[in-house]
């Protein structure tokens, strides 16, 4: 006899039937990528808002060049390049308000340009000066994330706070297909819905982790599908249309500041060139896939679709062309420029109130710089006194 079979044993009721909280047809996004560009669609986009795009995505292509070329010169450390990915970080930077929060991944410095930082401050980080070469309150950008999709938690966090203050901000938390396949993405996404947080997150399926290609990843239809099992809207666009791109945002922001809820968005994209300057993306890829992806380039789509509607010519190109190349001297520039490190800076930004050890470890550095110092000062006085005895011979 078992437990339950004694007399008296707790027999509990059976549950009731089981029905969905949510209905989830509204949830699933559309079987294809959403287009703008090259459809009747694009007849309805701002001709301005089409000519911002396009002078952006140009910015933003010499943005990448330079910066790759600033990794050979050893002015930079690493670099993620997003090359082929432009749309994706322009309209995600154009979506927002002033008063809304940015936060990127390690290679969306595209965005956070695009949203005003100055451009030499979005590669401190990459160059190994600071951590953040920026103020995130002042320009409401997030740190850029190296590690994976540890932002999304946080943006969630502010999102839930901004809700609960009721000041109509929105966040926006960007991450890269790789990411998806982190706990922090779960974690993330259930919070916000549950909590009906005021948060997008936008990944930018570039077709590979590094080196693993998204069907070792997830089995699912798409990225987007993901949306419907934490009871959030899915979205799938066209991540190389920056006007689909800017539409799908911008609607998605408009939903979390009313009240509606987070908004997943997959775009579908292709990373151009290698994961950063140190990677050989030769190893598990062929030309041939990345030449398939050349004539959907971003800006080629944009171009095409201004050259259709009588929107671009001459003047806008050299323009567009002239602003982009002022950009990058202004960043050779700066990044030539040797930086000042206070080696002490070390324990500024640890804590709020150092602990203990902090300040033991940085009276023990701040003593050893000091005989550094005193036996620098020695040398060079040494080699002077030398120098003058040479004279007098």
């Amino acid at each position: 006899m078992t437990v339950m079979e004694q007399r008296g044993a707790y027999r509990p009721t059976p549950p009731p039937a089981w029905q969905p909280r949510t209905d989830p047809a509204p949830l699933l996004p559309d079987a294809e990528p959403y287009r703008v560009l090259g459809t009747g669609a694009a007849d309805k986009v701002d001709p301005e808002l089409l000519r911002r795009l396009y002078a952006e995505l140009v910015r933003g292509r010499r943005y990448n060049t330079q910066a790759t070329a600033l990794t050979k010169q050893g002015r930079l450390a690493v670099y993620p390049s997003s090359t082929g990915q432009e749309a994706c970080e322009i309209a995600a930077a154009l979506a927002l308000e002033e008063r809304d929060w940015l936060f990127p991944s390690y290679r969306d410095t595209l965005a956070v340009v695009a949203r005003g930082l100055a451009p030499a401050s979005a590669l401190t980080l990459l160059r190994g000066d600071w951590h953040t070469g920026y103020d995130p309150r002042e320009h409401h950008i997030a740190p850029l994330s190296t590690p994976l999709a540890t932002q999304l938690p946080h943006a969630v966090g502010l999102a839930h706070a901004a809700r609960l203050k009721g000041d109509g901000v929105v966040a926006l938390a960007m991450v890269g297909d790789g990411g998806t396949s982190e706990g922090d993405f779960h974690e993330a996404l259930n919070f916000a819905a549950v909590w009906q947080a005021p948060v997008v997150f936008l990944v930018q399926n570039n077709g590979f982790a590094i080196s693993v290609p998204l069907a070792k990843q997830t089995a699912a239809p798409s990225l987007a599908h993901k949306a419907v099992g934490y009871g959030m809207p899915g979205r799938l666009v066209d991540g190389n249309d920056a006007a689909a791109m800017h539409e799908v945002l911008s609607e998605a922001v408009a939903r979390a500041r009313e009240g509606g809820g987070p908004t997943l968005v997959e775009a579908v994209t292709y990373r151009m060139e290698a994961h950063t300057n140190a990677d050989d993306a030769t190893r598990y890829r062929q030309d041939t896939d990345v030449d398939a992806w050349r004539d959907h380039d971003p800006i080629l789509l944009m171009e095409r679709e201004l050259t259709e509607r009588g929107l671009l010519d001459d003047d806008l190109k050299r323009q567009a062309a002239d602003d982009a190349e002022a950009m990058a001297a202004d960043l050779r520039e700066h990044m030539n420029q040797e930086p000042v490190l206070d080696p002490m800076d070390l324990f500024t930004h640890v804590y709020a109130e150092q602990t203990s050890q902090l300040r033991e470890q940085a009276a023990q550095l701040r003593a050893e710089l000091e005989v550094a110092s005193e036996e620098e000062v020695a040398s060079e006085e040494e080699v002077a006194s030398g120098e003058a005895e040479e004279e007098t011979r």
